[in-house]
């Protein structure tokens, strides 16, 4: 019998560009397996929408596998010994993550396995550049983006590497009688009493590597073109609607570089000028790696304010305005929509993120971590690094984030962004007959247009939870409080 080599699957749910994988084929008969480590993940554990998403994936995922997955449930430092042991495999690969449960838990597992006279091979196959690839001249790390992407990833950082092609050949291994469980039985999808919510999501989605690769490829011959100005409009096609296929290693960071600037030397060659579209792209791109860097230094990013005066912030505890806002239900037409496209679809539009997080942060100043939970359980693409980071960033307590006096204007951002009204019509259709004029402000529409259009304010869509200026205004002086507080406690250090 050959010699025997484990693939461990985990944010790498793909065949084509896996290096990891690719050694695992040419070191033996490949066992590839899935390991669900809710045990070890304790909080970072997957939320509802990406437990939706993960099922799909690994479904597709063992379809190009030819039925060959093997699916586990448990702790994994339990787990793969056990099939080191079984199987007497030589070599064990696996895809590097950077998630500290995930990266203490690995380390743990790597010497204990090469204890055994076991081959280890981890490799990058998630992120363009390594975290310790991109540092400053003196060694330490990036704390704001553009000099991080500019300098650090474009000037320092060796070039990304060019993808690679799946395995030419795959020889599996026999699967002998153990403890591997069928798909359903990972229990990621929601059972009663909890409502069938994820139903919504499907129609809005393809999930896998062959998915995730057509996906991209229709955005660059149609989204990439106008990507810069086009990606701020949620009614446009602007947006690649990536981010979970990366996530789950569906599609790798570097076919994305590579085949964007494919894309563009094509767009370039029919006399198309896309260089600002293009280097947004692969910027929006390098953004996830500076959030990867982030967590990668710092983390405790997902739970602890980068500057840490924001520590002594005083966040109110308001459950029924919380409430409104996860339901799209705040009177504030372009938050409620974006905060149903959320529930509906498992994703949100990238400018309504801020804004959506803005509001709940600044005008109803509830923790900024709060948000983070809710949009962990909902989106199909929460990832812990992005998340976490991009939470930082509209707090303003982030690494360059955002100033904390920065406080969207939902109202004017739903008029200069969703100008005729359709995203926002399309999720909150109780206003859909409103004019625009009043459209983004439905509180100040005229009576006798009210009732024309069929609407009863506080009856068939609610008034405002909050008064934006004067909630504005309460924000900035709680800040002012804090940088107070904070200033005083580093004195009497």
């Amino acid at each position: 019998m050959s010699d025997i080599a484990i693939h461990w699957f985990r944010q790498d749910l793909r065949l084509s560009d896996n290096p990891a994988f690719i050694k695992a084929c040419e070191s033996g008969a490949v066992l590839p397996i899935y390991i669900l480590d809710d045990d070890t993940a304790g909080k970072a554990k997957m939320g509802g929408a990406s437990r939706w998403w993960l099922y799909h994936s690994l479904k597709s995922l063992n379809d190009s596998l030819k039925g060959h997955l093997r699916l586990y449930k448990g702790k994994a430092a339990d787990i793969l010994p056990n099939l080191q042991n079984i199987y007497g495999a030589k070599t064990i690969t696996w895809t590097r993550c950077y998630e500290p449960w995930r990266r203490q838990r690995d380390e743990a597992l790597k010497e204990q396995l090469k204890q055994k006279g076991v081959t280890v091979i981890s490799q990058n196959g998630s992120l363009l550049w390594e975290p310790w690839q991109v540092l400053k001249a003196d060694n330490t790390p990036y704390k704001v983006f553009t000099p991080f992407y500019r300098k650090g990833c474009l000037q320092s950082a060796p070039a990304p590497a060019e993808p690679v092609a799946p395995p030419a050949d795959m020889v599996f291994a026999k699967a002998l009688q153990e403890e591997a469980i069928e798909l359903e039985q990972l229990d990621l999808l929601p059972k009663p009493p909890i409502p069938d919510w994820h139903l919504s999501l499907e129609p809005h989605w393809s999930i896998g590597e062959s998915a995730a690769q057509k996906r991209a490829r229709d955005f660059f011959e149609t989204g990439l073109q106008g990507y810069k100005m086009g990606r701020d409009f949620p009614a446009l096609s602007h947006i690649s609607k990536l981010s979970a296929h990366l996530h789950f290693g569906e599609i790798s960071p570097n076919q994305l570089w590579y085949w964007a600037k494919e894309a563009a030397q094509i767009m370039q060659d029919k006399g198309q000028t896309i260089d600002a579209d293009i280097d947004h792209f692969c910027s929006e791109i390098a953004w996830r790696e500076f959030s990867y860097s982030l967590l990668f230094y710092h983390p405790d990013l997902p739970d602890t304010p980068l500057q840490k005066s924001f520590e002594a912030f005083p966040w109110q505890q308001n459950d029924v305005a919380l409430l409104a806002w996860q339901m799209g239900q705040t009177g504030i037409p372009i938050v409620d929509a974006a905060m149903r496209q959320l529930w509906q679809t498992g994703f949100m539009h990238n400018r309504l993120r801020m804004v959506a997080a803005s509001f709940l942060i600044k005008n109803l100043r509830i923790d900024w971590r709060i948000g983070e939970a809710w949009f962990w359980d909902c989106l199909v693409d929460a990832d812990l690094a992005a998340n976490s980071a991009s939470w930082q960033w509209v707090a303003g307590c982030g690494a360059d984030a955002a100033p904390y006096f920065r406080v969207f204007n939902p109202v004017l951002q739903g008029e200069k962004f969703d100008k005729d009204g359709t995203f926002t019509r399309q999720f909150v259709p109780e206003l859909a007959k409103l004019p625009n004029k009043y459209l983004f402000k439905p509180w100040e529409a005229p009576s006798a247009i009210i009732q024309d259009c069929g609407i009863q304010l506080g009856k068939t869509y609610p008034l405002p939870i909050v008064d934006l200026k004067r909630s504005r205004q309460q924000a900035l002086e709680a800040y002012e409080i804090c940088k107070s507080t904070a200033f005083a406690q580093s004195e009497h250090k």
